[in-house]
């Protein structure tokens, strides 16, 4: 079997004599974490499990000479193949992006992050050098050291890997990772956590939610809990509160609102770090976040003794604000299509606002304010004058990102230039 990345196949050639030493993050063995990582790329790929009898991988193929140095074990493969290898180690944790990347490459080249024992690498090998590999390297550090001594190989170029993030709004480096020990992986899975957050989001999820979702993250990922059973959970909760609000038991909705809150954040990053996100997973959790804010914004009205008769100033408001925020998310989804990305990671003034807008989150805590202090008349009228205000921002920022900014003019007359 072979990947196909574009139009290049790759070849996986995985080192597994470390794996009876390897911890693994987030309850997951490294090498049933890096089948989970292939099995995302394009079908059909040729994974070779090279130096200790490794189980568990359907369709990999077990290399021979498995009692040979790792040098001799990866010039043999890298002649049986015949077209570029993709090298990594099985005890490591490699970011998915850079398998990906290292597959798209024809030349010889090195990935490594760390110093001394701590450094992990993955490489690209072309059949070329094969005479330049040590038979009698230890480890694909070693192999990495003579190819760059002997000039056959260069380190891999941070700006032609693809950084941006498109589920997470920003741009991360790869990354690879030499777990050598329970307090290494501590770290590293703290790591992951955090850099799992969206580069632009609302000030409850960056700062508030944070030491909440953390310990539920890990209680997750130990006891096994499948992304999707938190997302139902958060589905329950949101539209219970619906209710609750529509018949003023505002501490009862809002207890429900904010559990469906922080586990909205959980949801993504148990996906995210356990490589267990799915097609239907993302389905539920976006359409949750998109659908359930007008019947939230109905029910406040509703509580607010607002829905009597279609002439009450508030149900017009309450229509207002639904209106406000549907429209809002037409504009944002057309500059994202115009852009290519999200608007909120354009630039730092967009990525800050974001921070602020009237969102799930800041209209549920200024309305949630209002009705604490006695003001849930004016908490209603003041978020769907903020809904009204984020939809012009957005708009204007649209329009002049996408369209009236010198940057945008400039790349479009050199993509004129050049056809």
């Amino acid at each position: 079997m072979r990947l196909v990345l574009g139009e290049r196949e790759m070849n996986l050639w995985i080192d597994t004599s470390g794996l009876a030493a390897a911890e693994g993050l987030f309850g997951i063995p490294p090498l049933e974490r890096l089948r989970r990582t292939v099995g995302r790329l394009p079908q059909s790929d040729h994974v070779i499990l090279s130096g200790g009898r490794a189980t568990g991988w359907a369709g990999a193929e077990q290399g021979p000479d498995e009692g040979a140095p790792l040098g001799l074990r990866l010039r043999r493969a890298l002649g049986q193949a015949g077209a570029p290898v993709v090298a990594i180690d099985g005890s490591n944790v490699i970011d998915p992006r850079l398998i990906r990347f290292l597959g798209t490459l024809g030349q010889t080249c090195v990935a490594s992050r760390g110093e001394g024992t701590r450094r992990a690498v993955a490489l690209t090998l072309d059949p070329s050098v094969i005479e330049a590999i040590p038979p009698d390297a230890r480890d694909l550090r070693e192999v990495a050291n003579a190819l760059t001594a002997s000039g056959h190989a260069s380190p891999l170029d941070e700006q032609r890997f693809p950084a941006y993030i498109d589920k997470l709004r920003r741009s991360l480096p790869y990354w690879v990772h030499a777990v050598d020990g329970p307090q290494t992986r501590r770290e590293l899975e703290r790591q992951m956590f955090l850099e799992n957050y969206k580069g632009s989001t609302d000030l409850l999820t960056r700062w508030v939610y944070p030491p909440l979702v953390w310990p539920l993250t890990q209680f997750c990922t130990r006891f096994k809990v499948h992304p999707n059973a938190v997302t139902m959970l958060s589905i329950v909760l949101a539209f219970a509160a619906v209710p609750l609000w529509a018949h003023g038991q505002w501490l009862a909705g809002f207890i429900c609102a904010y559990v469906m809150s922080v586990l909205d954040s959980v949801d993504g990053k148990v996906a995210r770090l356990t490589l267990t996100d799915s097609k239907i997973g993302n389905t539920l959790d976006h359409g949750l976040d998109q659908v359930h804010p007008p019947f939230w914004y109905f029910a406040w009205a509703f509580g607010l003794g607002g829905l009597a008769d279609m002439s009450d100033p508030l149900f017009q408001t309450a229509v207002a604000f639904v209106a406000f925020y549907v429209a809002d998310r037409l504009v944002l989804r057309v500059a994202k299509r115009r852009l290519g990305h999200a608007l909120h990671s354009s630039t730092r003034l967009d990525e800050q606002a974001r921070s602020i807008i009237a969102r799930r989150n800041i209209t549920m805590t200024v309305m949630a304010f209002a009705l604490l202090i006695g003001a849930g008349h004016a908490g209603f009228v003041f978020v769907t004058v903020w809904q009204g205000l984020t939809l012009a921002w957005h708009g204007w920022r649209g329009i002049w990102l996408g369209f009236l900014s010198p940057e945008r003019a400039g790349k479009e007359a050199a993509q004129a230039s050049s056809r």
